[in-house]
């Protein structure tokens, strides 16, 4: 596709793409963990409540993300908003390990007040820090007048 059908996919676009997102994964993640520990589950303090817990809460949705960002490079947020992940410097469709890195860079986003996360609101290309510490921008058909996508190749 044409660079200048693309733009960068900006702060409220990926709020509304992460919602869709978080309710999907709720959809997964809760029944299964009340059809394990049942409704005790919702009523205890208890940060983790077992092996199945950690596996459902846990790996189980950074595997279903990952796999739909190497399979499609969206999740199904970012499809309903028709955006992409891409390689920050080609446009092209990024490796393993940048998408890895990416997910990872959740967390280090997310740990100082979800700062790395409003990054996204202020940066020129519209990078989180997780996407600059995988060296990914996320884009979408121009809808708007944001500053038009550039890779260096």
């Amino acid at each position: 596709m044409d660079t200048s059908e693309l733009e960068y996919a900006g702060f409220w676009i990926r709020v509304w793409a992460s919602l869709i997102d978080t309710v999907l994964l709720c959809i997964l993640v809760y029944p299964l963990l009340t059809a394990i520990y049942g409704d005790a589950y919702w009523e205890s303090t208890d940060f983790v409540h077992g092996p199945m817990d950690v596996l459902i809460s846990w790996v189980l949705p950074a595997v279903v993300v990952v796999v739909f960002w190497l399979t499609r490079q969206a999740t199904p947020g970012k499809m309903a908003i028709a955006a992409r992940i891409v390689d920050a410097k080609t446009g092209d469709k990024p490796t393993t390990s940048q998408l890895l890195i990416r997910y990872v860079g959740y967390f280090v986003s997310t740990i100082p007040l979800c700062l790395g996360l409003f990054w996204v609101a202020f940066d020129a290309r519209k990078q989180g820090w997780h996407d600059k510490m995988a060296g990914t921008v996320v884009v979408r058909k121009k809808a708007g007048s944001t500053r038009p996508v550039e890779f260096e190749a």
